[in-house]
């Protein structure tokens, strides 16, 4: 059996929340300024919003390491 697409959005969203907050703060301890720290936070959340949704769908239609 495998995921709903609902709960892969879900999934999406929350680790994107997770690794931007990341992102934002290694761009900032790097640059050490928070407009452009934020600007590369945002732009990679955008990009791997849709990387990471269309990883796990495509993961989902694998049954390797299943016990369904």
């Amino acid at each position: 059996m495998g995921e709903k697409r609902s709960r892969s959005l879900i999934k999406t969203v929350s680790w994107r929340a997770i690794a931007a907050l990341v992102t934002i703060i290694v761009a900032f301890v790097l640059t050490g300024n928070l407009i452009i720290s934020l600007s590369i936070g945002s732009i990679d959340t955008i990009i791997k919003l849709f990387v990471y949704y269309f990883h796990e769908r495509g993961w989902n239609k694998i049954s390797f390491g299943r016990d369904d």
